[in-house]
């Protein structure tokens, strides 16, 4: 018997949201994510310029490259360890990594035994997605393994691991004051089944800042990048190594909403189509980073995306390209700007840190 096609997601939402009442914002954001029959990444995610929105190894070469020598760097500074693990979290189609090899291959000249004492690990939940890396990646000169998360990283070898664009993923629940105190923002459900934002009283303990927040501003906090946080914290004490965090978000703690859904490169309705578009909301950094010092870890601070990138060598790797390819120069200084440039990605995307204490000097982020 043929086994009947599931109901569209915002239907079963709404279904469920009458029966059980109001649903977080976090709660509502992870299903439109990650619902098996419905989910954006579980089903149809689109990335791109062709898709929903484009990340940074998708508008250059560069930006792979550049931490494709980061990696080797720090491999070096931790005193070219026999075995360590390279893991990437959250990949996205791969191209991230297929740079960042060619980087690594280029310095293995300079540095003998890069590549041989690599365990290429990229965690990622996303069937789709695990086939477009597999794709992408054929012909590098490392296979990948791919596991589900952080727990399942083995503490047995030095690890350098990579998070660019995954906590924006992990989304927050959403609290606002009001004149009778705190409210939490969640999803409803109309008379006619159609989702709606509305207020209901707070209970329990919405991690109250140590700001004052005016009437009508929101809070967000993300128990799913505190987690984060704090189980990265934990393998890197445990294994020692360092792990390098690249997202759009918050480097000290503010009010704000910053819920958004992305549908071909525009800004939609959250709750218009449930599954066909990619929320995010942004990365709490302070929150993630004290999560990692509380199991045992060391942090660096923020950096602009722009600066760090700058200090990593990006003007110099784009002379070089554009002297090696004469024809593609504008487009090459196009995309060096939106990388680096405050304007664009320079600004608003942070970069940041975690490694084992008192042995290593991060690349890029020395004073």
């Amino acid at each position: 018997m043929a086994t009947a096609p599931a109901l569209p997601l915002k239907l079963r939402l709404a279904r469920e949201i009458a029966l059980t009442g109001p649903m977080t914002i976090a709660d509502y954001v992870l299903r439109c994510l990650h619902d098996p029959q419905g989910g954006y990444y579980a089903t149809r995610p689109a990335l791109g310029e062709g898709g929903d929105f484009i990340t940074a190894p998708l508008v250059s070469q560069m930006f792979g490259e550049l931490l494709g020598l980061w990696v080797a760097e720090t491999w070096s500074r931790l005193g070219a360890p026999e075995r360590f693990r390279l893991i990437e979290v959250g990949p996205g189609d791969g191209t991230l990594m297929e740079d960042a090899l060619r980087a690594m291959a280029q310095a293995q000249r300079a540095l003998p035994g890069l590549l041989e004492a690599c365990d290429l690990v990229l965690i990622e939940p996303s069937a789709p997605l695990r086939d477009m890396q597999a794709r992408r990646l054929a012909g590098a000169d490392l296979s990948p393994r791919w596991v589900s998360s952080l727990a399942a990283i083995e503490t047995d070898a030095p690890v350098i691991l990579i998070a660019n664009e995954v906590l924006d993923c992990m989304p927050a629940r959403q609290f606002v004051r009001t004149g009778d105190g705190w409210a939490e923002r969640r999803v409803g459900v109309t008379e006619d089944s159609e989702l709606m934002f509305g207020l209901v009283a707070a209970t329990g303990d919405v991690g109250t800042p140590d700001f004052e927040i005016e009437a009508g501003q929101t809070w967000e906090v993300s128990e799913q990048q505190a987690a984060f946080g704090r189980d990265l914290g934990r393998l890197i004490a445990e294994a020692s190594g360092a792990a390098l965090l690249i997202d759009y978000g918050r480097d000290r703690a503010e009010a704000g909403d910053t819920l958004q859904a992305l549908k071909r490169h525009q800004k939609v309705d959250p709750l218009a189509t449930p599954g066909e578009a990619d929320l995010t909301q942004w990365a709490d950094f302070p929150m993630v980073l004290e999560a990692a010092v509380r199991s045992g870890a060391d942090v660096t601070g923020c950096r602009g995306q722009g600066e760090f990138l700058n200090a990593l060598g990006i003007g110099a790797r784009a002379g070089r390209l554009a002297a090696a390819r004469p024809a593609s120069a504008d487009t090459i200084r196009r995309q060096l700007e939106r990388l680096t440039a405050p304007e664009q990605m320079g600004t608003l995307f942070k970069a940041a840190a975690v490694f084992s204490p008192r042995t290593l000097s991060v690349p890029g982020f020395e004073a």
